[in-house]
């Protein structure tokens, strides 16, 4: 499960990729969100493990968006029979 910034970080991406046509660079997201330029690589970096995107630290304004949105996660329920 995503935090909330991580979460608001996720749609910033997936929303300014469908509109622009290409994802935000590292300045931007500091921007839209308010945190600086550490605090975005961090989330950034959390994102790439529950791979959301894909994104490397060397490359920092170059990122693949895999999932824009979080996903549903399941909860240790069993399934109704049918």
């Amino acid at each position: 499960m995503l935090s909330d910034i991580e979460r608001k970080v996720l749609r910033v991406i997936g929303n300014y990729s469908a509109g622009r046509r290409r994802t935000p660079t590292i300045d931007e997201l500091c921007i839209k969100t308010g945190r600086d330029r550490g605090g975005i690589m961090t989330i950034l970096d959390a994102l790439t493990k529950e791979e959301y995107i894909e994104w490397k630290r060397s490359k920092p304004d170059n990122m693949t968006v895999l999932e824009a949105w979080e996903r549903k996660e399941l909860h240790n329920r069993t399934r109704p029979k049918k």
